[in-house]
């Protein structure tokens, strides 16, 4: 059995190489989990390996192929493990962390092996209150995602994003600048489709407050400002964008209720899952915003110390200007979830779960996704 403390010193050596290591706690993490997926696509099944076979994606299930409507995917992909060294070094506190899944990737079968490369999910250092590398957005609060079976869990109604940032803590507040990243809806006289732009200098601003109360409430509050940059051979053109958040844990006895609420002008790929642009190419070259808003909430209820159950509403709406974008852009979604989980000792939960989605183009075209969700999972 290969020793915990020797694996992660051997992986994370490089965050902490001028620490001595008597001085450092390292620590192996993780967990791992089996998934076994009944689902129900109204208009046709996508493909085996596509995205929406691995989790629920907003404006996925609309039918890619000519496949039939009911699948079964069995999958163990969102298994991680994670290395972490913490270092007190003349009274600062040093800490290195990296993490893996499975996810996302699409390049093994199901024929014979099922073998899918790892993914970088968090790979950080942090130095008393300055943290660098990638991570969850700081425009996010992952705290208050729901307990569910599914990977996200709210995907229409939040944040979700990681990437590589500079970010500053100070108590309760937090700012960072991120990596920027632009997704438009071309002009539909040009064709319409979706135009990803890394062009410009200009990294993402987030500024966020976190409280907490005596009462066990915890409550998130951020705030949005980038620029929105596209240079190629057929555009030139830059646009402010901007977007407000907040999101709350609140205990109800022994039960909690998590919320979040997210609206703004521009706010493309931080909502979501990009299921919306962040602006469309107006008549003159120009970048037009496009608002959205969208967001959740998930009630927890423990029958009794092993036995608990969720239930979430999420939804996500955009304006979308249909002379611009056109008829085919996505403009709503929503999901609803309830399970039933069980936790017979600390580190298993089995659970069941059922969702439900639809979501909706701008001319109105939908589809329906009837999902029947089994797991188990064991928290190393």
């Amino acid at each position: 059995m290969i020793n915990k403390n020797i694996l992660a010193l051997s992986v994370l050596t490089i965050l902490s190489c001028s620490a001595n290591a008597s001085d450092t706690t390292f620590k192996f993490g993780g967990y791992v989990k089996a998934d076994v997926m009944f689902s129900d696509y109204s208009n046709g099944a996508p493909d085996s390996g596509h995205i929406s076979r691995q989790f629920y994606v907003p404006g996925t299930i609309y039918g890619v192929s000519d496949n039939g409507e009911q699948v079964v995917d069995f999958q163990a992909r969102e298994s991680r493990f994670n290395f972490s060294s913490l270092s007190n070094i003349n009274g600062h506190k040093l800490k290195g962390f990296i993490e893996l899944d499975f996810m996302t990737h699409a390049d093994g079968n199901e024929r014979v092996s099922n073998s899918y490369s790892p993914r970088i999910r968090h790979a950080l250092v942090s130095f008393d209150n300055w943290l660098v590398g990638q991570t969850w957005t700081t425009f996010q609060n992952p705290a208050a995602l729901p307990e569910n079976l599914d990977f996200v869990g709210a995907a229409e109604g939040t944040p979700f994003v990681r990437q590589t940032q500079v970010r500053y803590t100070n108590g309760g507040f937090q700012f960072a600048i991120e990596n920027p990243e632009t997704t438009l809806t071309a002009n539909v006289d040009m064709g319409g489709g979706r135009l990803t732009s890394g062009s410009g200098m200009v990294p993402d601003f987030i500024a966020r407050y976190n409280i907490n109360t005596q009462g066990g409430a915890k409550y998130s509050f951020a705030a949005l400002v980038r620029q929105l940059n596209i240079e190629d051979a057929n555009y030139d053109s830059q646009e402010m964008a901007y977007g407000m958040s907040m999101t709350g844990v609140v205990p109800v006895g022994n039960d909690d209720l998590k919320f979040s609420a997210t609206a703004g002008s521009g706010l493309g790929r931080y909502m979501a899952l990009n299921y919306a642009n962040a602006g469309v190419i107006d008549n003159n070259g120009d970048i037009e915003t496009i608002d959205s808003y969208g967001g959740f909430v998930s009630y927890r209820h423990w029958w009794n110390e092993k036995w608990r159950s969720s239930v979430t509403l999420s939804g996500f709406k955009a304006d979308n200007n249909e002379s611009l974008t056109g008829g085919k852009v996505n403009k709503e979604s929503y999901s609803g979830y309830i399970n039933l989980l069980y936790s017979p000792i600390k580190p298993i939960t089995v659970g069941v779960e059922y969702m439900y989605a639809e979501n909706t183009k701008q001319n109105n075209d939908s589809a329906e996704l009837n999902r029947v969700m089994f797991s188990l999972k064991y928290v190393i």
